[in-house]
């Protein structure tokens, strides 16, 4: 197999809570602890997992967006944590991301064909290029030559988020973050954006990490799926490993959850127990161990290591630590 394009190894960031009249920092938000993976060429890699749990910052921090507090980020070989902001800069042109919100991440004053340009301008490209290159990345995304005139008030948000994937195709990017971009949309729509951005993949060669917290949608898009939780990834595999046979007991909740589209199947539901701890505080041992319906003492107080436990199936639970059993 060949070199991957993204090494993720150890790679944490931490939030400083600060209080009191001078406000010396208190503590700290361990938004992402010690997550490592890594992401091949034309390969889409789906990240999961509910709310607070890390995805998006581990996104914008994969791409400096947010400076990583620990680790080493690998792009094409390169250790992207240790760049200038002039060398990050250029590296930009094939690093881009595609973010949630359609509604806010489009400028309202900028039209269309402003918005699209600006990579093309801050990276050299003339004037009669840009207009030719956004008149063609408007096509490719299914959007009209015409629509470069207009602002972004005047499309719905599936039309807004084409705008986006268009802006971010700019540069001819090698990989794509995709921030949780089909969550803002109707259902609908969302099929539509996931289609095409599967034959973007196709047709640019383009490799992406895709961030959600929807199962069905990063089943339908994902060669491989990571599923995280209080800022660690629990479980890597491929998607059809993960959906069929999930190993850890907190992906085992998380798919008993999905809905069946046949009234006929009878399904046993995992319910958890209690809430997610915060972030600030977060137990010790194994993140997941207060909410577990399997913990054992061990669980309580030493962290388990993500290890491969089957052919590219890793897992962080001391349940499949031979140590232990």
């Amino acid at each position: 197999m060949q070199n991957p394009i993204l090494e993720v190894s150890n790679l944490k960031k931490y939030f400083d809570i600060r209080g009191g009249v001078l406000g010396r920092k208190v503590g700290e938000v361990k938004a992402v602890d010690d997550v490592s993976f890594t992401v091949h060429e034309g390969e889409i890699l789906g990240i999961v997992g509910e709310s607070g749990c890390g995805k998006s910052t581990t996104g914008k921090a994969i791409l400096r967006l947010i400076e990583p507090t620990e680790g080493e980020v690998k792009f094409d070989g390169q250790d992207i944590t240790k760049l200038t902001t002039e060398e990050m800069r250029k590296l930009r042109r094939d690093m881009q991301i595609i973010f949630q919100d359609p509604y806010a991440s489009l400028n309202p004053r900028h039209t269309v064909e402003k918005i699209i340009s600006e990579p093309l301008l801050i990276h050299g490209m003339g004037k009669a290029e840009r207009k030719a290159r956004v008149k063609e990345l408007l096509e490719v995304v299914g959007l009209s030559s015409y629509h470069a005139s207009r602002y972004p008030h005047q499309f719905s948000g599936g039309q807004r988020q084409r705008i986006g994937i268009a802006r971010a195709l700019a540069n001819h990017p090698k990989l794509i973050i995709c921030d949780e971009p089909v969550s803002a949309l109707d259902v609908s729509v969302q099929s539509q954006i996931l289609n095409l951005m599967e034959s973007l993949r196709d047709q640019f060669n383009l490799t992406y990490v895709f961030i959600a917290h929807d199962l069905s949608v990063v089943k339908h898009i994902s060669d491989r799926v990571g599923v995280m939780y209080l800022g660690r990834l629990v479980e890597l595999t491929e998607k059809d490993k993960l959906y069929d046979d999930p190993k850890h007991p907190y992906t085992k909740a998380l798919l008993s959850a999905v809905p069946l589209p046949d009234p006929d199947i009878e399904k046993e539901r995992i319910i958890l127990e209690g809430d997610v701890p915060s972030p600030s505080n977060p137990p010790t041992g194994c993140a997941f161990h207060t909410r577990c319906p399997m913990a054992m003492d061990i669980c309580k107080q030493v962290r388990p290591t993500f290890e491969q436990v089957e052919v590219n199936h890793f897992v962080a639970c001391h349940l499949y630590d031979e140590a232990v059993q």
